[in-house]
C-alpha cells in the first residue's frame, strides 16, 4: 500500500519551500503526493498563483477557497479547518506536511493531530517577533515530526519539550532551487515580465498585525521615500494579513509612474534571478533575511517584522522614518556585493536528498501520533 503524503500550500512563499519535496515524493515508488491548495493562491488579487502549482506539472491537487478579501484571520483559520477536515475524511493521508507560520499551516496541524495523522512541520523553531511567531510555535506543538533549517532551530524545539529523535536537520528546501544551475537568465525574466530597467530595487513590504493601527503611516512613509529617491523599483504585492489594505492604498500612487513595475506575484525561480541581479531588496520580507544574503545582495530591512531573525553584514536595519529609508536606499548603492559569501545557516542545497532519505527510513513511520512533553533538566516530584 502506497504511503499518501498531503502537502498544504497557502502562499507563493510556502510553495517555493515545498516544491522540491513534492517532486521527491512524486519520483518515489510506493509513495504518492496530494496537494491541498488554498489561501492566497486562490485570490485573484494575488495573481491566482494556484496556476503556478498546476503549471509545475503536479496533477493530484485539490483547490479550496478559504477566505475573501479582508476576512479576519480567525475566520480564515476556521474556514480552512472545515474544508481540510472534509478533505481528510474522503482522502485520508498517512502524513500531512505544513510549512512555517501561516494560518493554513496551523489549520493543517490542528486537523492532522486531531485525526491521529502524522504532522510534519518544516522550518519550525525559528523566531520573528510578530504574530507569526506565535503561530509557528503553535504548529510545532501540534506536529509530530520537525524538519528544521539549522541547529539553532533544533535546539529551540527541544527547549519546547519536543523529542530530539523527532527532529531532523534538512536545511531550507528553497536553497536547493537557489543553487540550481537551471534558473532562467535575467534577460528571459525581464522579457517575460516586461521589466525595462537596467538597474532596480525589489520592494516586498508586508503588514505587521501587532502594529496595524500605525500601518497607514508606515506605508505612506515607504512610498514617499521610494518616489522621492527617483530610482527604479520592482514592487511585489504584500501578503493578505490584517493591514494589507493600507499598503495597497499607497501602492495606487505608483501605478502610473514609469520607474515602478508592480506585480501581484512572481514565479519563484524568476524572482530568484531578479533578486540576484538587483541593487537591493527593500521591505520586511523574509527573502531579505534568508535568500538575499546568499546571493550577496544587500537588504534594507524596515521595521520590526524580522527583528528576531538572524542578521549579517549585508542586512541594513531601518525604522519606518522616511528620511532614514531614503538614506538607506542611497547607502546600499555603495555596498560592494560579495558573491563569495558562504551562508549555510539555512542549508547547503541538499534538502531534497535529505528528505528522500528520511522518507525511506522505516523508523520515521514508527513515530507515534501520541505526543508527550519531554522534560529537560527537570525532575517531577512524583519521580523522586
Amino acid at each position: 500500500m502506497n504511503k499518501k503524503i498531503l502537502f498544504i500550500s497557502g502562499t507563493r512563499a510556502d510553495f517555493s519551500k515545498l516544491k522540491a519535496l513534492i517532486k521527491v515524493v512524486d519520483d518515489l515508488e510506493n509513495f504518492e503526493y496530494q496537494i491541498f491548495i488554498t489561501g492566497m493562491h486562490m485570490l485573484k488579487r494575488y495573481g491566482n498563483t494556484y496556476l503556478e502549482i498546476i503549471k509545475s506539472g503536479f496533477t493530484n491537487t485539490h483547490k479550496f477557497i478559504n477566505q475573501h478579501i479582508d476576512e479576519p484571520m480567525e475566520m480564515i483559520l476556521a474556514n480552512t479547518i472545515e474544508g481540510l477536515s472534509r478533505y481528510i475524511y474522503e482522502n485520508r493521508p498517512d502524513m500531512i506536511i505544513v510549512h512555517g507560520d501561516r494560518i493554513e499551516a496551523l489549520a493543517g496541524a490542528i486537523v492532522g493531530s486531531l485525526n491521529n495523522i502524522l504532522v510534519t512541520h518544516i522550518e519550525g523553531g525559528e523566531r520573528s517577533g510578530t504574530i507569526d511567531e506565535l503561530i509557528r510555535h503553535s504548529v510545532t506543538k501540534l506536529s509530530h515530526i520537525h524538519l528544521v533549517a539549522n541547529e539553532e532551530a533544533k535546539n529551540r524545539i527541544i527547549q519546547m519539550g519536543e523529542r530530539e529523535s523527532s527532529i531532523f536537520l534538512i536545511g531550507s528546501p528553497d536553497i536547493d532551487i537557489m543553487k540550481s544551475k537551471n534558473l532562467p537568465s535575467i534577460r528571459e525574466v525581464k522579457e517575460y515580465y516586461n521589466i525595462p530597467f537596467e538597474e532596480y530595487y525589489i520592494v516586498m513590504f508586508h503588514p505587521v498585525t501587532t502594529e496595524v493601527d500605525k500601518f497607514d503611516r508606515y506605508s505612506k512613509n515607504l512610498v514617499d521615500a521610494l518616489i522621492e529617491s527617483n530610482n527604479n523599483f520592482v514592487v511585489i504585492y504584500p501578503n493578505n494579513d490584517h493591514g494589507t489594505n493600507f499598503i495597497f492604498n499607497e501602492y495606487k500612487r505608483l501605478e502610473n509612474l514609469s520607474n515602478f513595475k508592480l506585480f501581484p506575484s512572481i514565479k519563484f525561480e524568476y524572482f530568484l534571478t531578479l533578486l540576484k541581479h538587483s541593487i537591493s531588496i527593500i521591505g520586511n520580507s523574509s527573502a531579505g533575511i534568508r535568500e538575499a544574503p546568499i546571493y550577496g545582495i544587500p537588504t534594507i530591512n524596515i521595521g520590526t517584522r524580522q527583528n528576531l531573525r538572524c542578521t549579517g553584514k549585508s542586512i541594513f536595519n531601518c525604522d519606518y522614518n522616511k528620511k532614514n529609508i531614503l538614506k538607506m536606499i542611497q547607502k546600499v548603492k555603495e555596498y560592494k556585493k560579495d558573491s563569495t559569501i558562504k551562508n549555510e545557516y539555512f542549508g547547503s542545497g541538499d534538502s531534497a536528498k535529505r528528505f528522500k532519505n528520511l522518507l525511506l527510513n522505516p523508523n520515521l513511520w514508527k513515530i507515534s501520533a501520541q505526543k508527550v512533553f519531554i522534560d529537560h533538566n527537570f525532575v517531577r516530584k512524583c519521580d523522586e
